[in-house]
């Protein structure tokens, strides 16, 4: 069992980003739906908690209204196995929502995300800095990371 489960706030989806989620990655699944109880004005019957797991990782998402909001502060890094994977990801995840750079996004809910390249890391950490300097360069350019173009840049 999981120790820490991160636990997001929506306004009234999720539900629907929980669907969105598990349809991204592997591993991943709706559990348990709760509702909320008699009582609560305006509220009773509807979702209250949605838990899932993302590529074997356990969250819960609760529809809390209007009163929090995601900020960059705290985002999603999804480490990419290959360009398609990024490509993919970006193009589902930035529908509805909107790109920034280095490979950062938000979501149409408001949640932050980076999509990575595996290899970006070794790039950016590269022991000749003139390399690593291009790469830096390079990926401040972008909005989704192309890893490609990050390596033609590295090599100068």
């Amino acid at each position: 069992m999981q120790k820490i489960t991160p636990f997001l706030w929506f306004d009234t989806q999720a539900e629907e980003a929980a669907k969105l989620y598990t349809s991204l990655f592997t591993n991943s699944s709706i559990g348990k739906i709760s509702r909320y109880p008699p009582g609560i004005p305006g509220q009773e019957g509807k979702v209250m908690t949605v838990e899932f797991t993302l590529d074997g990782q356990e969250f819960i998402a609760l529809n809390g209204g209007p009163h929090y909001s995601f900020t960059p502060a705290v985002s999603m890094f999804i480490k990419c196995e290959t360009q398609e994977e990024v490509d993919r990801l970006w193009a589902a995840l930035t529908e509805g929502g909107t790109a920034d750079r280095c490979g950062w996004l938000k979501d149409k809910f408001g949640l932050s995300w980076q999509v990575v390249p595996n290899g970006l890391q070794e790039l950016l950490q590269d022991k000749d800095p003139g390399r690593a300097q291009r790469a830096v360069s390079a990926m401040m350019q972008m909005q989704k990371l192309d890893i490609e173009v990050l390596e033609e840049a590295a090599a100068g």
